[in-house]
């Protein structure tokens, strides 16, 4: 696996991280790279791979190390600037020139037949799909949110108080005792009324009112540390969020707020069956001779179409032609994008716009069910970065170091497609009977 991975041409970019000279040695590429590998390999927490890496010796060798130590390298603590440090970029550069160097041979017959052509020829088979990351977040709705608000609110209060010495903290704490309750009687209930709900809705917006009301009259905000005034502003916006909604009675917003904690995450609505509305990153990739590339990923809702021009630019770019056919589902398959495939000389997968399926003649259906069977290896790819490894549940809390997370994922996939085919070819070598005998003579 060592030798797969590109170490040494990605250190220089990696060493840009670090302008300043003084302080404790910064730990090497590889290793920061080889520690995140192997947390998504193993699926183990930040502190369990701390372990894992100062138990085993095979793990030490594969991060660099010249000798066994029984002593951690680094403290868990790190993954999370290991995480910061290796962006999304990055993670990407490495997962194609990774992909690219193990199918160089491929690579050198393609560019021997383009140079005795002036335009080479369609090849290759492009599949496009999109999915969503879901984050360790609990199911939102609005009246949980609002209570955890509340209690943000009051602990603020709290911490103004003991710094300023304010003379209001019994009369505050009487009410945080009755908004408790009064959130707690609707919660417990298995199906609260519509009516019931929406009461204490309002209740637990006045109670913010009136908190945020406090903290402005106290002042002193400087008090506050950076994560509580971060939190401040993050509760400040939900109220405008939920009391716009309470009063338009509405259940949608722009850019609306589902988790304090992580204020990036948006609902994604995916109208899967079981799961209608996904919290999380939505993500955009392409699969080419098996192997998955992460081409983009938002917060925010997107249209997967819109990206297909670009995925075809980046198929001609990583081999030097463009794909014989595209397979996609529906949403893909616009007028904008039928015009583009048609002057590029592309096949688009499934059946054409504005043509009833019931008309296709049976060649038509095959090709089409064909192209269907081929589309499913990317919902296999989902599934195996979902089961397998950590898509299904993305533990990382800051934007950054989630889009890092979901790029690992797919890098260590194609580590372990291009691992299986070397141990492929290896046992394809040892039984093929004719290599065999020129082996043992």
């Amino acid at each position: 696996m060592a030798k797969i991975i590109p170490w040494s041409d990605f250190e220089e970019e990696y060493a840009q991280n670090f302008t300043c000279s003084t302080g404790a040695p910064a730990k090497s590429f590889r290793m920061a790279l080889g520690a995140l590998i192997i947390k998504e390999r193993l699926g183990t927490s930040d502190a369990e791979t701390v372990e894992q890496i100062r138990e085993n010796p095979y793990i030490q060798y594969f991060l660099g190390l010249s000798g066994y130590s029984n002593e951690s390298p680094f403290d868990s603590s790190m993954l999370v600037h290991f995480r910061k440090r290796i962006g999304i970029n990055l993670v990407n550069k490495i997962n194609e020139k990774m992909v690219k160097d193990q199918t160089q041979v491929q690579g050198e017959e393609v560019e021997k037949e383009s140079s005795e052509r002036s335009e080479p020829k369609n090849q290759g088979k492009l599949i496009l799909d999109a999915t969503c990351a879901p984050a360790d977040i609990k199911y939102p709705t609005d009246l949980g949110l609002l209570n955890q608000a509340r209690e943000h609110t009051e602990k603020i209060i709290d911490i103004l108080h003991n710094q300023t010495k304010s003379p209001k903290k019994k009369s505050l704490l009487t009410y945080r005792n009755r908004a408790r309750k009064e959130y707690l009687s609707v919660a417990k209930q298995k199906k609260p009324r519509r009516k019931a709900r929406r009461k204490a809705i309002k209740k637990q917006l006045q109670y913010i009112q009136r908190n945020l009301a406090s903290i402005e009259r106290m002042g002193e905000l400087q008090l506050l540390t950076k994560s509580d005034y971060r939190m401040l502003l993050v509760v400040t916006e939900v109220y405008r969020q939920q009391f716009s909604m309470y009063e338009k009675k509405e259940h949608s917003i722009p850019d609306r707020i589902v988790s304090l904690k992580q204020p990036h995450i948006r609902p994604i609505v995916r109208g899967k069956a079981g799961k209608s509305v996904e919290f999380g990153a939505k993500l955009s990739a392409s699969c080419l001779q098996g192997y998955v590339f992460l081409d983009r990923i938002s917060w925010d809702n997107f249209n997967e179409s819109g990206d297909l021009k670009t995925q075809v630019e980046a198929f001609k770019k990583f081999t030097g032609y463009y794909p014989e056919s595209i397979h996609v589902d529906q949403i893909y398959r616009t007028e904008e994008n039928s015009i583009l495939c048609k002057e590029l000389g592309i096949r688009m997968s499934g059946v054409r716009l504005r043509k009833s399926p019931k008309n296709l003649s049976k060649s038509l259906k095959k090709q089409a069910q064909s192209d269907e069977r081929i589309r499913n290896l990317i919902e296999g790819k989902f599934g195996e970065a979902k089961r397998r490894f950590s898509l299904a549940r993305v533990m990382a809390k800051l934007n950054n170091t989630s889009e890092t997370s979901i790029a690992i994922t797919f890098l260590v996939m194609n580590l372990s497609a291009l691992l299986r085919q070397a141990f492929w070819l290896f046992f394809g070598l040892f039984h093929n009977k004719n290599l065999l005998s020129c082996f043992l003579a």
